[in-house]
């Protein structure tokens, strides 16, 4: 079945065919949504593009708008549905579980709380074994900065410019991006630190990162040698030596940073900075909100990535396919100091957010997700590439797997960010060609590529080539 919409934008791009059927939209019409959007719903949360998209159905990698549009979702409701929209493992799992026990709370025991611990422990390294369960990363990473300040019986936690671990007026102090932060104390005891990114930052060259695309800058490095890592690694030393006390509670990283737009750090950064963290009695915490799950492809975990085991690892998003739920995985001893007082989650762990979660990882095992993520983000990542090599302004392409990004500049030689309204319409083109792309980085300057790990290498052709269409348009209109 075509779908009923042609782009206004002419492209050699051919949409993949889809058999999915999408029900006939029945709800209010478009103006009366956006009246209530208006009256009703906070203003904080904003939307995406200057005509709001509307929709109603989702398939996979595949959404539909209230006309019966289809668009292809590169952006999986920023990094959250892993498996695919409405997944028919996941819907089933949760179907039958609806109809036999939604909730106890965890003062009972129930069977999904156990095996659903058991099953996402047995895919984390020893001695990573013992699991807190969420409802957000926020929640999450704020639950780990208080089990580091708990266990260590220090403060201080160290996180990266350009990080985003949440929301939460607590973990806002570890978020180090301008736009997430309000006029009002929080923060106390969180410090940054400058980011090792290699494209944008002071230190970078031709293959400080682990991706199967290298930045434009170039470097006379020899073999086994970073001289942009020893740079970035000193600059962290400078931060314990000024800004924070001698002992710790921890540090916090992405394996990649997500909202700051797949910004990745040189090879074996992460393990000189855990070492120097554990120096000084701090705990290591690898935010794997976005990254886990196989999204990089060549591991299950980011971290893995970065030859590193933290203390503890926090998830989220796509933990659950776009069900609210996520966790804090550490070791025995951490989670020990927790116990001695009550600290208690209400809808942390119900019956369902563990069938849900058992689903996801029975779904990315047997539609062997992660193999996909490096297959079809490898390819992906050097279709891009080609992209930044034809047009200027496509300063970067990096990312490893399904988390990818592509930053815009002005000009690769200086590297200033492409003006956020012309990264607008780019974008804004895309999405009426079909394909739905997100945006990130301190500038909003980099688009974000994190589909659901099932798409395909014809949709990636598909994208890249829209992507194309859109970068040409764009230099018509410079002209």
């Amino acid at each position: 079945r075509q779908q009923k919409w042609k782009s206004s934008i002419s492209t050699r791009a051919k949409m993949p065919p889809c058999d999915f059927v999408p029900e006939k939209y029945k709800s209010y019409p478009y103006e009366r949504m956006q009246k209530i959007r208006e009256q009703n719903i906070s203003p904080s949360l904003r939307m995406y593009y200057k005509k709001p998209l509307l929709l109603h159905q989702g398939h996979m990698q595949w959404l539909f708008d209230y006309e019966g549009r289809r668009y292809l979702d590169l952006f999986a409701g920023i990094v959250t549905v892993s498996v695919g929209h409405c997944h028919p493992k996941v819907t089933m799992a949760t179907q039958k579980q609806l109809a036999r026990l939604w909730h106890t709370t965890n003062i009972y025991m129930h069977p999904s709380i156990h095996e659903y611990a058991e099953k996402l422990t047995s895919l984390l390294p020893d001695p990573l074994k013992v699991v807190y369960l969420t409802n957000s990363g926020s929640e999450a990473n704020d639950l780990a900065m208080f089990m580091a300040r708990v266990h260590t019986r220090n403060f201080d936690i160290i996180s990266l410019r350009g990080a985003y671990h949440g929301g939460s007026p607590y973990a806002l102090g570890l978020t180090s991006l301008g736009p997430y932060k309000h006029g009002v104390a929080n923060g106390f005891g969180c410090t940054t630190t400058m980011l090792p990114d290699v494209f944008r930052g002071p230190w970078g060259g031709s293959h400080c990162r682990d991706s199967p695309v290298q930045t434009v800058r170039k470097c006379s490095c020899p073999e086994g040698v970073c001289h942009a890592k020893d740079q970035y690694i000193e600059q962290f030393k400078d931060t314990l030596n000024t800004s924070v006390p001698k002992t710790v509670a921890g540090f916090i990283a992405e394996p990649i940073q997500g909202v700051n737009g797949a910004v990745q750090y040189p090879r074996n950064f992460l393990k000189e900075a855990y070492q120097l963290i554990r120096e000084r009695g701090g705990i290591c915490i690898a935010d794997e909100v976005q990254t886990g799950f196989g999204r990089t492809g060549s591991h299950f975990w980011g971290f893995q990535t970065h030859d590193v085991v933290p203390d503890m690892v926090t998830l989220a998003k796509g933990i659950g396919n776009g069900f609210p739920m996520a966790a804090v995985v550490t070791t025995k001893e951490i989670a020990d100091s927790l116990a001695q007082n009550l600290h208690f989650n209400t809808f942390g762990g119900s019956p369902l957010a563990c069938v849900v979660g058992a689903a996801v990882l029975d779904a990315i095992e047997e539609d062997d997700l992660q193999k996909n993520s490096e297959d079809v983000g490898t390819y992906m990542l050097l279709e891009l590439a080609k992209l930044r090599d034809t047009f200027e302004i496509v300063g970067d392409v990096r990312g490893k797997g399904l988390m990818i990004g592509v930053e815009m500049v002005t000009d690769k030689d200086s590297r200033c960010p492409l003006p956020a309204e012309e990264v607008g319409q780019i974008w804004e083109d895309c999405k009426d060609m079909g394909v739905l792309i997100g945006r990130g980085g301190l500038y909003n300057q980099t688009f974000r590529i994190k589909p659901p790990m099932c798409i395909t290498k014809m949709d990636a052709d598909f994208a890249v080539e829209v992507f194309r269409t859109a970068l040409q348009r764009h230099m018509e209109r410079a002209a």
